[in-house]
C-alpha cells in the first residue's frame, strides 16, 4: 500500500502506476489536500474536473468529484474525454472558478495515471502551490458543507470559439495543404478533427477512437508511434492529453520542436505579434539566434512548462516553448496546447504556400548554421554520486578540446562553447539518471563530445 511519502508532485502533478501507487486512497488524499488548499486561498467554490482516455481515468474523476461535492464545491465534471488545454482554458472563463483537476499521465505508458491541479489562470500550478498541496496531504480537512453538487458539462464549444479567434482558418482553407491527422487514440480526438471539419478543412484521419491501450504503443507524437504517413502529406499528432504536438513533413521526416519554434517565431513576428520568446534551458541555440536576428528578447527558464507559464504571466509573450513539444503564445493560455500548436503550424505552412520541409531548410539557412542534438544518460545509484559527477564537470574549463566560454546554472549546468555548441547537465526529475543534453553543428563534434562524456564518468 502506498504511503504518504510516496505522493510527490513532479514537474506536472502526481503520476503513478494504476492500482500500485495510483489508488483511490491516494486520489482521496490528494483531492482532500487540493480542497484544503483552495479553502486557504480563495472563497471561490466552483471546480472543474476532466480526464483523458486512460484506464479508469473517468472513474477516478467521478470519485474526486463526489469528494469535492460533499465538501461544498460546485463541480463541473466533463461529460467526456477532454484534453488538458481545453479544461485549462475553461478554468479561465468559468465564473467563481477556483481551478481545475485533470486526470492524465500525458505521454506515459498505459499503466500510468496522474492527477494535477490547474489554477484559474489556466496554466500549471507553481512550485509553491504544489509544495503546499503536498504538505496538506493527511492534514485535517474542512468540515463537510452544504451547497455542493456535480454538473456534467461539455467544455468543447467555448474552447473551439476561442481557438477560432486565434487561428486563421480561411488561410488554412485557401492553402489547400494535404495532411493527415493521426489521432493516436488520444484526448485530442473529437477536438482537433472537429474544429477543422467545422471550418471546412479536408484531411485524412487514422486511429480515431479512444483506446486505454493506445494501440499497443505510447501516446507520444514522435515518428516511432506515428505510423500513418505518406509522401507529400504533413502528418500531425498529439500526446495522450493533447498538450504536446508532433509533426512529420512532406518527406515523412519528424521536425523537431526546436525547428518548429524557430519557424513559428519568424512567422508570428511577420504577422505583427509582439513580446518576448520564453524558452526552457534545453531549447536549441537556433532560437537565440533567430530571436536576436528578429530583435526579440529571450527569457530562459528551468525545464517544465510551469516555469514558462510563470514568465508568461509576467511578460508580454510572442511564443513560449520547450524542446519536448510544449508550446503556447501570449494570446492563448499560459499552458502548453498541442492542438493549438498543430493548427498554428498548419496556418504558417498555408500562409507561406511552401512545404514545411522547405521552411525548415530556410530557417536553418536564416540562422546560418545547422544544429544537431543528442543525449547521454548516465545511471547512478545515489544523489551523492550525481552531485559528485556534476561537481567534477562543473570545474572543467575545456571539454573535448573546446574551451568553455560561458556557464549558465539554471536547472543543472549548461556549458557554452561557440555559437552552435553546448552541453546541458541536469538530474532527471523522474529517474535515477544524470542527463547530458548535447547540441553542436557537425556529427563529428557531436560524437566526440559524447565519447568524452562516456569516458569521463
Amino acid at each position: 500500500m502506498a504511503t504518504e511519502n510516496k505522493i510527490k508532485f513532479g514537474t506536472d502533478g502526481f503520476r503513478g502506476i494504476i492500482a500500485d501507487d495510483f489508488t483511490f486512497e491516494n486520489v482521496k488524499k490528494i483531492t482532500d489536500a487540493i480542497s484544503t488548499f483552495i479553502f486557504e486561498k480563495t472563497s471561490s467554490r466552483t471546480i472543474l474536473i476532466g480526464y483523458d482516455p486512460r484506464f479508469m481515468a473517468d472513474k477516478f474523476a467521478k470519485f474526486s468529484a463526489e469528494i469535492l461535492s460533499n465538501q461544498g464545491f460546485k463541480v463541473l465534471l466533463s461529460l467526456k474525454v477532454v484534453p488538458t488545454p481545453t479544461i485549462a482554458y475553461a478554468a479561465t472563463i468559468e465564473k467563481d472558478c477556483a481551478g481545475a483537476i485533470m486526470f492524465t499521465a500525458s505521454h506515459n505508458p498505459k499503466e500510468y495515471l496522474g492527477i494535477k491541479f490547474i489554477p484559474n489562470y489556466g496554466g500549471p500550478a507553481t512550485q509553491e502551490m504544489t509544495d503546499r498541496i503536498v504538505s496538506l496531504i493527511d492534514a485535517k480537512i474542512p468540515a463537510l458543507k452544504e451547497g455542493g453538487g456535480i454538473i456534467k458539462k461539455d467544455f468543447s464549444e467555448e474552447y473551439f470559439k476561442h481557438i477560432e479567434k486565434l487561428i486563421d482558418f480561411n488561410v488554412i482553407k485557401q492553402g489547400g495543404v494535404k495532411f493527415i491527422y493521426d489521432g493516436l487514440y488520444s484526448a485530442s480526438i473529437g477536438y482537433f478533427d472537429t474544429i477543422l471539419k467545422r471550418n471546412g478543412i479536408n484531411f485524412e484521419e487514422y486511429n480515431m477512437h479512444h483506446d486505454p491501450d493506445f494501440g499497443g504503443g505510447l501516446p507520444e507524437p514522435k515518428e516511432k508511434f506515428m505510423h500513418h504517413h505518406k509522401a507529400g502529406f504533413l502528418t500531425f499528432a498529439n500526446d495522450g492529453d493533447g498538450d504536446r504536438y508532433g509533426v512529420l513533413d512532406e518527406n515523412e521526416e519528424y521536425i523537431s520542436p526546436n525547428l518548429i519554434m524557430a519557424i513559428l517565431l519568424k512567422y508570428l513576428k511577420e504577422k505583427g505579434q509582439k513580446g518576448k520568446m520564453i524558452k526552457t534551458v534545453g531549447v536549441s541555440k537556433i532560437i537565440d539566434i533567430i530571436a536576436r536576428k528578429l530583435d526579440i528578447e529571450t527569457i530562459t527558464t528551468p525545464v517544465g512548462f510551469k516555469w514558462l507559464s510563470e514568465e508568461m504571466r509576467k511578460n508580454e509573450t510572442i511564443l513560449a516553448g520547450e524542446d519536448s513539444g510544449g508550446l503556447s503564445t501570449g494570446c492563448h493560455i499560459p499552458e502548453k496546447d498541442g492542438i493549438y500548436a498543430n493548427l498554428l503550424i498548419l496556418e504558417a505552412v498555408s500562409y507561406y504556400k511552401k512545404p514545411l520541409a522547405q521552411l525548415k531548410d530556410e530557417i536553418i539557412k536564416f540562422a546560418g548554421c545547422e544544429f544537431l542534438q543528442d543525449r547521454v544518460d548516465i545511471k547512478l545509484k545515489t544523489d551523492e554520486e550525481k552531485n559528485a559527477l556534476m561537481e567534477k564537470f562543473s570545474k572543467l574549463n575545456e571539454i573535448c578540446g573546446y574551451k568553455v566560454s560561458e556557464i549558465l546554472k539554471i536547472d543543472g549546468v549548461k556549458f557554452f562553447f561557440d555559437e552552435s555548441s553546448w552541453i546541458l547537465m541536469r538530474k532527471s526529475g523522474t529517474e535515477p539518471l544524470l542527463r547530458f543534453y548535447i547540441e553542436t553543428s557537425t556529427k563529428e563534434k557531436l560524437n566526440s563530445i559524447k565519447e568524452f562524456i562516456k569516458n569521463n564518468v
